[in-house]
């Protein structure tokens, strides 16, 4: 399978970098303004999820009512707080064995996207030094649908040429394997296979194929 694909596509967030600690302080942040705790068990349910699904969510823990503008303040407050923290990202948060795997694929010629939920991705790239590794990078700025929906591996097998047979999608969230195989593609599952049950093959992380 990953001797065959012409073409790679990374989830980013757990897969290139960990930067959900930096969500998960931003959105504990806001709870603690509402009022309420929100715990690392509670921020498990917002992996692979939309920004606005993941304030649904946590609105949802403190049992907090919000209109539709307020939620679009929090939504936009939370995010000017993680900026912050990503701002200060540097190439050594890179997870280990990421970037040799992008060089090596890249030398034997396979295609690379970013298939990734985040609105920050482009940036975060830029911060780690990797940008130039991708051949597309597909954000939450060019798709609306969530995963498990496999609109954002399509928009990349689009962006990359290639039909989805051809491609493999690395994804370390349960909603990403999904939107992987619902795209058609092959799925490396980057974490524990009790939960990646799905993908075609599971690893602790990207070091383990370098």
């Amino acid at each position: 399978m990953l001797e065959t694909m012409k073409g790679a596509i990374f989830d980013l967030d757990g897969v290139i970098v960990d930067t959900a600690k930096y969500h998960y302080l931003a959105w504990r942040a806001l709870a603690h303004r509402l009022g309420f705790e929100f715990t690392e068990a509670d921020n498990e349910r917002l992996k692979g999820v939309s920004r606005m699904e993941s304030l649904r969510i946590l609105l949802e823990v403190g049992g907090v009512e919000a209109t539709e503008e307020e939620r679009e303040k929090m939504a936009a407050e939370k995010n000017r707080e993680y900026v912050e923290y990503i701002s200060k990202l540097e190439p050594s948060e890179i997870l280990p064995g990421a970037k040799e795997y992008l060089l090596q694929l890249r030398e034997r010629g396979v295609k690379v996207a970013l298939g990734s939920a985040s609105k920050n991705a482009g940036f975060i790239l830029s911060r780690l030094g990797i940008a130039e590794l991708f051949d597309a990078v597909i954000d939450g700025t060019k798709v609306s649908k969530a995963k498990p929906d496999p609109e954002v591996f399509l928009a990349a097998c689009t962006a990359l040429a290639l039909p989805p047979s051809d491609c493999v999608v690395f994804e370390d969230a349960e909603a990403g394997v999904q939107a992987g195989k619902a795209a058609g593609c092959r799925v490396v599952g980057i974490g524990s296979p009790d939960i990646l049950a799905d993908a075609d093959l599971v690893v602790s992380g990207l070091h383990e194929l370098v």
